[in-house]
């Protein structure tokens, strides 16, 4: 089952081209990496699909609803959440304030009471690790735990699927392993995952399937190991010394 679809999306800013005719479908319950250089258009598509811009031509499909041009508050109703790739924690409230904004706006928010968008954050919160860290003000979170943090307010919101732009950036070896199991550990609790990543260890490790963007145009879709062996994502963006090392 198709659950997102995009139907040559394409996204203008003053004649230049960031997105240019892209079509993409993640299917319920899969994880689907986007991968390409910086500047590829991979953060712009994320946030078409989000509803921060709307396309300059085609459709974006969310169980085959169309909600191209949708407000991002209404796409979040529905049912998709997203990080961000720079994380901007509510600064001077606790990780638990943090998280609670989430479940009273996200999909299931609506007539939610205070204290019961506060018990589903404290859920969220123990499910990602944090559940020990909640009365800390977020601005003084750690790299890691800020990460964790931006994690949780996607899921508190209750989505069917939710988009991770470079949840990994700025991570060392162990918190990549860490942030792996976990999204293995969202994908398996009934969350369709599309995430964006620079980190090629994850994605190997995580990804179903993957599509890559260069210069705003699709280059390549389909199972991992098959777009990581090929030339034109190699050349494009991986480069001979990642081709070097996985022989």
């Amino acid at each position: 089952m198709v659950i997102l679809e995009g139907r040559n999306i394409t996204k203008k800013f003053a004649g230049l081209v960031a997105v240019d005719r892209v079509d993409f479908k993640l299917h319920k319950g899969e994880i689907l990496g986007l991968i390409g250089p910086n500047g590829a258009g991979k953060t712009t598509m994320v946030n078409v699909i989000a509803g921060i811009y709307a396309p300059t031509e085609g459709d974006v499909f969310f169980k085959e609803k169309n909600i191209s041009g949708l407000k991002p508050y209404q796409i979040g109703r529905l049912g998709i959440g997203r990080t961000f790739q720079i994380v901007k924690p509510f600064p001077g409230m606790t990780v638990r304030e943090n998280a609670s904004v989430g479940a009273m706006f996200g999909a299931r928010g609506k007539g939610r009471s205070a204290r019961q968008a506060e018990k589903k954050a404290e859920e969220i919160l123990d499910f990602v690790g944090l559940g020990d860290q909640m009365d800390v003000r977020a601005d003084q979170l750690n790299v890691a735990s800020r990460k964790r943090l931006e994690v949780a307010k996607a899921l508190a919101m209750g989505p069917d699927v939710v988009l991770f732009d470079e949840v990994m950036a700025g991570l060392n070896f162990s918190e990549i392993d860490r942030a792996i199991d976990l999204i293995r550990k969202v994908r398996d609790s009934g969350i369709t995952i599309l995430i964006i990543e620079h980190v090629m260890r994850a994605i190997k490790r995580v990804c179903d399937r993957i599509f890559v963007l260069h210069h705003g145009q699709k280059i390549a879709d389909g199972s991992t190991d098959a777009v990581l062996a090929d030339e034109n994502v190699i050349q494009a963006y991986l480069g001979k010394r990642y081709k070097a090392l996985v022989g």
